[in-house]
């Protein structure tokens, strides 16, 4: 499987050109095109407890998209919303991946949820993570552009809760809000995720929940 990541950071599309007999799992709605030669299968990823657990738990589709190769050929997919698009090739560890954020991925790489417990509860993600593991290519989508930030052992760095992407499962987090009620209330940051080494942690240049607050107060009001 080759890949490129095309328009980035704003537009991203990925193009990903698989061999024949070559396979490649992306979310619900994520194609933009594909070769002649590409079947799509649209099915439910780890069986029906899994497809709930995503759907209900993890805030992603039911239904994953297969695509395979019959013959050399390409997909192209791209996130519903302007951002970027990113690459990892696992070998057997384990990243969290806030709901919105998977892509595509090879069809040996697994993905499940993850109970975050009380420390997730007023988390963007609410209760659950998407847990990511095993052997392949995975694809990340955001919101703006991803910026990777590498911890040290016992280096803490704190991020807002809107701007988290993922992060390696030797990171320890939790939610707390920042400062104290004053500054949760009317700093515009509210709560945040602490994240402690040692890592990585992928972060997002935007947030949705921030550019929602700013255009809904825009939006025309019905005046019937």
């Amino acid at each position: 499987m080759d890949y490129e990541i095309l328009y980035r950071p704003s537009y991203s599309l990925a193009r990903v050109q698989l061999s024949r007999g070559e396979e490649l799992s992306a979310e619900a709605g994520a194609m933009v095109s594909k070769s002649a030669g590409i079947e799509m299968d649209t099915g439910i990823k780890g069986g029906l407890f899994a497809g709930l657990k995503r759907s209900l738990m993890g805030g992603e589709s039911f239904f994953i998209n297969t695509f395979r190769a019959q013959q050399d050929g390409e997909v192209t997919l791209a996130p519903p919303l302007p951002g970027d698009i990113a690459h990892l090739e696992l070998s057997g560890q384990t990243i969290f991946v806030q709901s919105t954020s998977y892509l595509a991925s090879s069809p040996q790489v697994t993905v499940d949820t993850k109970w975050a417990g009380a420390k997730g509860f007023f988390a963007k993600e609410g209760l659950f993570l998407l847990r990511v593991g095993g052997v392949g290519d995975l694809f990340l989508s955001s919101y703006g552009a991803i910026h990777p930030v590498d911890l040290a052992a016992g280096e803490l760095y704190t991020v807002d809760n809107g701007h988290m992407v993922a992060f390696d499962e030797s990171v320890e987090y939790h939610v707390r809000r920042i400062g104290g009620m004053k500054s949760t209330l009317f700093s515009g940051e509210g709560l945040v995720c602490e994240f402690k080494g040692p890592g990585r942690v992928y972060l997002q240049s935007r947030s949705e929940d921030a550019f929602l607050s700013w255009l809904i107060p825009h939006l025309p009001k019905d005046k019937s």
